[in-house]
């Protein structure tokens, strides 16, 4: 899992909250509820846009619009952990109507802040329990932000959440890394995902055979040449267990590609975009 994501959550069960159109209140799941825990603030938010690298290049964002493009239909989409709108602003850009929810309101604020965002609705809310107004013919959720959510509950209703958005025979799509577990060095529990000069990124998978828990581990090098650490913990997510979710919420896979050039998935891929459709009565 990499420092991309926007949407960390503490359980909440299945319960339903509404949030209206632009509204900038944390979603609420009943008496028990307490704020989900929200590390995308300050410096974070202001500075996640990597115009032009990584997830930011414009291969991968015309790759990805693309194909949501051609999923949605022609119909309205919902982005789940919007974000500060790196594949929301585009997409509507190609004249498919977006709302997102959001749960750090940091992130919105640099949402907001665009021009280009102005065809964008957002609200602040929690992705798993906010419900918003409207039928959309697609639900998606990008680069591995799945598993910010850090209990299997969570992600069911997740999964939930999106099909009660969706119309019948609308798609929800999750793009998800791969487990990598099998990188696992013998005795040692951590696999670098990225080594720079200015920049290390480790997974450390510490609970790997009851809640699927891992830890990434961000270091940043600062100007006096010392790293500053960031962590945070993911739920990973095989794509078997993702299908169950799916079935759990009423939907079917559809298709499964390796990236959003629907390249085949196979046993050696490391990534995959996943679509599943509810049914048409």
């Amino acid at each position: 899992m990499r420092l991309v994501s926007t949407a960390w959550v503490r359980s909440v069960g299945g319960r339903r909250s509404v949030v209206r159109e632009m509204s900038c209140r944390p979603a609420r799941a009943g008496p028990s509820w307490s704020v989900p825990e929200n590390r995308f603030v300050g410096e974070i938010a202001s500075s996640y846009d990597q115009p032009g690298t990584g997830m930011f290049s414009d291969h991968v964002l015309e790759a990805t619009v693309d194909c949501l493009v051609e999923l949605s239909g022609g119909g309205a989409a919902m982005e789940f952990a919007i974000g500060t709108g790196r594949v929301a602003i585009p997409l509507a850009a190609r004249g498919v109507p977006v709302t997102g929810i959001e749960l750090s309101a940091d992130m919105l604020a640099v949402l907001r802040s665009k021009p280009e965002a102005s065809a964008v609705t957002a609200v602040e809310g929690d992705m798993a329990v906010t419900n918003v107004k409207g039928e959309f013919s697609l639900v998606y959720l990008v680069f591995n932000t799945i598993t910010n959510l850090t209990s299997q509950d969570e992600q069911v209703a997740c999964f939930q959440n999106a099909a009660r958005h969706l119309r019948p025979g609308g798609r929800f799509v999750i793009e998800n890394g791969v487990p990598g577990l099998r990188q696992l060095p013998p005795g040692n529990s951590g696999v670098p995902f990225a080594l720079t000069e200015d920049y290390i990124g480790i997974d450390d998978f510490i609970d790997r055979t009851h809640k699927q828990i891992s830890r990434s581990r961000h270091f940043h090098r600062r100007e006096d040449g010392s790293f500053s650490e960031f962590t945070a913990p993911f739920r990973y997510v095989w794509p078997a267990e993702l299908d169950l979710m799916a079935r759990i919420a009423g939907m079917t896979l559809e298709h499964r590609w390796a990236w959003w050039d629907r390249s085949p998935f196979t046993g050696e891929s490391l990534s995959h975009v996943s679509v599943w459709r509810l049914p048409v009565p």
